[in-house]
């Protein structure tokens, strides 16, 4: 029957599972698993909304273009060219 997993077949595919990924990779596994299932749920269930108003709204803080910035060294650059 395809329904039935008894304790035998679990074993046999953590086994491996462990031949496959390492002692070391496999705790990584599990626990970015279950952050992922964990997130899920939470967006199935709408915890989620409340903290993603807050994201939206520290993300609409203005910050400066790249272009700006680069600008910036730029004449920092071309000051310190005339200082030497």
């Amino acid at each position: 029957m395809p329904g039935n997993i008894g304790p035998l077949e679990i074993g046999i595919v953590l086994i491996v599972a462990l031949l496959v990924f390492g002692p070391k990779r496999l705790p990584e596994l599990g626990k970015s698993l279950g952050k992922g299932i964990r997130e899920f749920k939470g967006s199935i269930s709408g915890e989620n909304d409340e903290q993603d108003e807050k994201t939206q709204i520290t993300a609409a803080d203005p910050t400066p273009p790249p272009a700006a910035q680069a600008t910036e060294q730029h004449e920092a650059e071309v000051v310190h060219d005339k200082s030497a």
